[in-house]
This record gives structure tokens, C-alpha cells and sequence, in this order.
């Protein structure tokens, strides 16, 4: 009886260990809007706020291995540890930066109001500036190249790294596309093309980062008519099978085949802003903006039916899937808290305070 106790005992104490571990394996950065700085959620409890972050506005964060950076609307960019939660350096490239991305070897940021690309070392140590003599937008990495848009000039420039990659970079103008469309404003990284959208050409534009071919496609429904402007790209949701874009001043999501044919338009509850799908790409969230600001939606990606609805009492900014768990977080800025929504059954799990005016929610997986 004894020994059974203690097996029993034992095996309880190992199924603790390991959900205790799956739960520890990520740890959540929100962006506090208007305080500056970061909260940090372990547990689904709050930890601790990273102070100090500059205007996060429109902060966003991103993660390589172990080092994490953010990017302030005021130009800074912040490299800090996430697991210590402390800041290690930080470095301004202009008054205003929009965008950045993280490679092995250098960080670069897209400003608008110095109208420059920056490059900086890992340590955000500066490499070299480029003046565009436009704001930046839409910068992305693909294999030794770096590309960007400039929005004032209707241009795509790609870099190319003469050190492939080695050490440090040392990039050197390698293309420009003239004339690519009126005021290209995002971009994303699809295979090997790079796809730019436009706030006043009824197209996006396509290039082939193989061949450094350059295409325009334009985006139409099934009566042939083209759709209205694109929203920006971190708003897309990309399946397997589908492309999900919300859709400008229209109730509705479109979605297409990965070549962009039309498929059908999923009608919603009001204006839809942000698309994000569930890690295993069954389930898509949209919220919304306007009077329904405090509404997400669930579509089921198969049947491209909404199956779920729950509204809050302040404007969702922003949604978080758990890569480790079935639950989706929800930022709700006006009363400060974080919304957990256990996406097996579809109810309100949890709701967690003390997060000042919280938008951007942003996972953190440590490296072993």
C-alpha cells in the first residue's frame, strides 16, 4: 500500500513538473501603451513592468535566440534580456522609426523622419546609414539581401551583404525598382517574393527575389472589380490552403488562394482590423474597429464560418495565441488587463490586471 502511494505520489509530482514546465515556457511581454514601458506576464500572472522603453506608441518587440529588442515610435531601438528582464543597451537612429528587423549578424531599422535605413551590429553598435531621401517602410530579410520600400519615392531598394552573411555585414546598393506603385506603406516576405502594398494604386506589388523580376497583381473579387485598399500586412493571416485580408470600410475578411483568386468574403460584425490564426491555422481571431472596437470574432478556417464571439469592456488592440497552450490573449486598453480566452471550450479563462494600457502582446520561448 505504502509503495503504491508513493508511485502514485510520484507520478502526480511528474505530471505537476511537466505542466508546470509547459506553462514556464513562455513568458509574455505587453506593451504598455502609455506608460513607456513593458509589462511582463509569467503564469499568467504579472511579474514585472521593463521600464524606460521612450514612446511605445506604436512599440513593438521582437526576439532572436535570447536577446530581445524593441522599437520605440521616437527612434530608439532597446536590446534587453528577456529572462533577466533587463535593459542592456539602447541606441536612437532618428525621431521617428517605423519598422526593423533582427539577423544573425546586425539589426536594421526603417526611419521615417531622417529618412534613412539604418544598419547596427547585434549590440546596436551603428554599421552604416543609408539616405533614401524618403520615409522607409515595409523592411524585410531574405538571405543576403535587405529590402525596403520608400514610400515618398515609389521605390523598392534591395541591399545586398558582400560578406554573405559572414561577420559582420557590409551592404552595398544591389537593385532599385522605379515607379512601383503610388505610396507602397507595408510589405511581407512570401517564399521567395517580397510583396509591397500601396495606399493609392489598386495593385500590389510582387518581386521575385530569385530572379529580381518585378510584377504588379491586381487583387479582385469575383465580379472582377478590384477590392478596396489593402490593409497593412501584419494584418494578413496566410494558411495552408488561404490568405485572409481584412477588408477597408467593408464588414467583411476576403479570402484567397495563395496566388491571390478570389475565393469568397466572410461577412463580419463590424470593420475588421487584425487577422491572427491559431498555431495550427484552424482558427482565425478578428477584431475590429469603430463602435465594435471591443468585439473579436472566431472563424473557423475550414468551413470560413464565424463560430465565436466575445466582447470586453474597453477596445481590443491587439491578440496573442499561446504557442504552448489552448488559450488566446486579448488586450483590452481601456480597463488594463489582459483577457485570457481558453480556445478548447471558448470561454473567458482568466482575466489578469495591473497593465497599464496594454496593446502589442508579444511571446517569449528561451533558447536552450
Amino acid at each position: 500500500m505504502i509503495k503504491k502511494l508513493i508511485v502514485n505520489i510520484g507520478v502526480v509530482a511528474s505530471l505537476l513538473t511537466s505542466l508546470q514546465a509547459v506553462t514556464q515556457s513562455e513568458k509574455i511581454f505587453v506593451v504598455e501603451r502609455e506608460n513607456n514601458s513593458l509589462a511582463v506576464i509569467v503564469n499568467d500572472l504579472p511579474k514585472s513592468h521593463i521600464k524606460n522603453m521612450h514612446n511605445m506608441n506604436h512599440g513593438v518587440v521582437k526576439f532572436y535566440g535570447n536577446d530581445g529588442y524593441v522599437i520605440s515610435r521616437d527612434g530608439y531601438v532597446v536590446k534587453f534580456d528577456p529572462r533577466s528582464e533587463k535593459i542592456l543597451k539602447e541606441y536612437k537612429t532618428s525621431d521617428s522609426a517605423i519598422g526593423f528587423v533582427i539577423a544573425k549578424n546586425y539589426v536594421a531599422v526603417a526611419n521615417y523622419d531622417d529618412k534613412s535605413v539604418d544598419i547596427l551590429d547585434r549590440d546596436l553598435n551603428p554599421i552604416k546609414k543609408f539616405k533614401t531621401g524618403s520615409k522607409n517602410v515595409g523592411i524585410k530579410v531574405y538571405k543576403n539581401y535587405l529590402i525596403f520600400a520608400q514610400m515618398d519615392n515609389d521605390k523598392i531598394t534591395i541591399l545586398r551583404d558582400k560578406n554573405e552573411g559572414k561577420d559582420l555585414p557590409e551592404f552595398e546598393k544591389y537593385k532599385e525598382f522605379d515607379d512601383v506603385g503610388v505610396m507602397p506603406f507595408d510589405a511581407m516576405i512570401k517564399d521567395n517574393n517580397y510583396i509591397v502594398g500601396f495606399f493609392q494604386s489598386p495593385f500590389f506589388g510582387v518581386v521575385d527575389l530569385n530572379t529580381m523580376k518585378y510584377k504588379k497583381i491586381n487583387i479582385l473579387l469575383g465580379d472582377r472589380q478590384p477590392v478596396l485598399k489593402v490593409p497593412h500586412f501584419g494584418f494578413w493571416s496566410i494558411s495552408d490552403g488561404n490568405v485572409f485580408i481584412p477588408a477597408v470600410g467593408d464588414n467583411k475578411v476576403l479570402v484567397y488562394t495563395p496566388d491571390f483568386k478570389f475565393v469568397q468574403a466572410i461577412k463580419t460584425e463590424g470593420l475588421p482590423v487584425f487577422t491572427s490564426l491559431s498555431p495550427d491555422k484552424k482558427y482565425m481571431a478578428v477584431t475590429f474597429s469603430g463602435k465594435k472596437f471591443p468585439v473579436i470574432q472566431i472563424i473557423d478556417t475550414k468551413t470560413l464560418k464565424v463560430i465565436k464571439r466575445f466582447e470586453f469592456d474597453g477596445k481590443v488592440l491587439h491578440v496573442r495565441w499561446s504557442t504552448v497552450a489552448p488559450k488566446l490573449y486579448v488586450s483590452v486598453n481601456d480597463t488594463n488587463k489582459l483577457a485570457v480566452i481558453n480556445t478548447k471550450g471558448w470561454w473567458l479563462q482568466k482575466e489578469i490586471f495591473g497593465i497599464k494600457k496594454p496593446s502589442g502582446i508579444f511571446i517569449y520561448k528561451e533558447s536552450k
